[in-house]
């Protein structure tokens, strides 16, 4: 049985050059332009083409998710401005103490390293404030990009059996991965410090 408890809402994390920060309705234009791609629609659910009537619904449902305390849901910046991607942690489970992360990051602005750091980040803060400790990544094994930042920030193949789902351009077949804390860079000690010194240790 899942246990229900809401995460915290605002926030905003800084730390491996970028800055992760609440959507805002000001965000409408840019976030359109990010979300309406081919490659972003291929391995996520979302609507294509991504028109406005798609962004205003998709900023609704995020301030929904974000002030209920179902989910984090952020935009990555570099200094709290023009967002470039979002990162996001769902799913959450405080009995079980895991949950499952999402990221992904605009056409023009990937091979930056932005994913990596959003993901180092906001896996820093759900160990280290959140108090969670199986962190979870649905990824369909023919998106390299996607799975190159997995590895590179700690995440590893479970070898669960994969997940179907169903997007604008057909099925996918998601394979789970999970971050290991054995196997975790200092990137992420050195956040999960930062993180329970900045914000506090919630349980």
């Amino acid at each position: 049985m899942t246990t229900v408890r809401r995460l915290p809402f605002p926030i905003s994390l800084t730390g491996e050059g970028i800055q992760l920060r609440e959507w805002a309705s000001e965000d409408l234009d840019d976030l359109v332009v990010l979300l309406d791609e081919p490659d972003i629609a291929r391995w996520t659910p979302m609507p294509s083409p991504f028109d406005m009537a798609a962004g205003i619904a998709y900023l609704k449902r995020a301030h929904q998710g974000r002030t209920s305390g179902q989910r984090i849901q952020l935009a990555i910046t570099v200094d709290g401005g023009k967002p470039l991607g979002e990162v996001l942690l769902f799913g959450v489970d405080h009995g079980r103490r895991e949950a499952e992360l999402g990221y992904l990051v605009g056409a023009p602005f990937r091979r930056r390293g932005l994913a990596a750091a959003a993901l180092t980040l906001l896996s820093g803060y759900a160990h280290g404030t959140l108090n969670l400790r199986r962190l979870l990544l649905r990824i369909d094994p023919s998106n390299t990009a996607s799975t190159a930042v997995a590895r590179r920030c700690g995440y590893r193949l479970t070898g669960e059996p994969p997940i179907l789902q169903e997007g604008p351009y057909g099925p996918s077949s998601l394979d789970t991965w999970e971050l290991v804390e054995s196997q975790t860079n200092t990137r992420i000690d050195r956040l999960r410090n930062v993180a329970t010194g900045r914000y506090g240790r919630r349980t």
